[in-house]
């Protein structure tokens, strides 16, 4: 019988357990028993000389390229991991109060379930749980992103079915074969939406000489943006510095275009699922070809990009619904049962399956 501890369960009344998706683009926060409460981009702008956080979120991603001399505006996770301790600590603290607004606590010390890359390291793994509790949790675990983007989706991983899910996020693509409520096979990419970005900054720079930033990339992402040739190809208008004249520009460019551009990332990310399918049990391959592939997190939207995976695999692939908060469903559904997907926990410290961090 597991002892009752009365400050726990006081602090279980007066606080929410909350799942959080911290991405490199965007950090989404599930409230258990409410849903998604927050989906933010993860930038901050801090001041130059103190290092003092002044906007965090959607308004400090509006201050991108805006900002006056003594600030500048950053992403403190670089590749789906903290590149900036301080500034993700801040990051967590706001979002997690954020999270308690409007709500009957009287104080945010939550129980914390945070999403991870496969391949972080133990010392990024330490600093993401050391940061949430920095940040106020009372308790915080941590399990793979992949993981809880597969039961976000709504996929069976507690069946001795074999299954897959690719989570593309903006940092990191995850691949993850999962069976009987364990991992099988896992890849972690650090090509992801940032890279297809760049992609589109490299390609507009090299052939019209026109410098354009993350944001203007983005959109063109966003808009014409395709893996797979569209059945009536797009344009769309993209502004930025002419290199030579050091003027403002705007040219036309097409989804043609942009295909080009991010096709090696594409690519790299195709291969690396392929890598996986090859060293994937027979067994599993079987019931892939019935259960097809899971795409979930940002990127999965990409136009064509389940059908060019498709062509390639030659499995059936598909976009989970709203494959965004995936994760960050998961985190919450892992709250609900900690003891049913304690095997998906990742431990610190050399014991990836406890439950017990610290």
């Amino acid at each position: 019988m597991a002892f009752f501890n009365p400050i726990k369960w006081l602090l279980g009344l007066l606080s929410q357990d909350l799942g959080i998706d911290l991405g490199t683009a965007n950090t989404l926060v599930n409230v258990r028993g409410k849903g998604i409460v927050i989906n933010e981009p993860s930038w901050v702008t801090i001041d130059k000389r103190t290092r003092e956080p002044l906007k965090i979120g959607a308004a400090a991603k509006a201050m991108v390229g805006r900002t006056p001399a003594n600030m500048v505006t950053i992403r403190p996770l670089r590749d789906g991991v903290i590149s900036e301790y301080d500034i993700t600590q801040a990051l967590l603290e706001y979002f997690i109060s954020k999270a308690h607004e409007n709500s009957i606590v009287l104080f945010p010390h939550s129980r914390v379930v945070i999403g991870i890359p496969s391949g972080a390291t133990e010392v990024e793994k330490r600093a993401v749980y050391d940061a949430a509790m920095s940040a106020g949790a009372r308790e915080t675990y941590m399990v793979l992103e992949p993981a809880a983007a597969a039961i976000g989706a709504g996929l069976p991983i507690n069946s001795d079915t074999g299954t897959m899910v690719v989570d593309i996020g903006g940092g990191t693509t995850e691949v993850a074969v999962i069976s009987t409520g364990g991992i099988v096979i896992s890849r972690s990419l650090r090509v992801a939406g940032d890279e297809l970005d760049q992609d589109i900054i490299e390609y507009v720079r090299s052939k019209y000489n026109l410098f354009i930033g993350e944001q203007m990339a983005e959109k063109v992402k966003i808009a014409i943006g395709s893996a797979y040739p569209l059945k009536e190809e797009k344009t769309v208008d993209v502004r930025g510095r002419n290199l030579i004249t050091g003027l403002p520009e705007a040219i036309e460019i097409s989804s043609i275009e942009i295909r080009e551009a991010i096709s090696p990332s594409v690519q790299v990310i195709v291969d690396t699922i392929k890598d996986a399918l090859d060293e994937s049990p027979p067994e599993i391959l079987s019931d892939l070809m019935d259960n097809g592939i899971c795409l979930t997190g940002g990127t999965a939207q990409l136009q064509g990009l389940a059908e060019r995976l498709s062509n390639e695999v030659r499995v059936r692939v598909w976009v989970a619904e709203d494959p965004m908060t995936c994760v960050a469903r998961g985190c919450g559904m892992v709250l609900d049962d900690l003891d049913l997907y304690e095997n998906l926990l990742v431990g610190i410290e050399r014991d990836p399956y406890t439950s017990t961090q610290g």
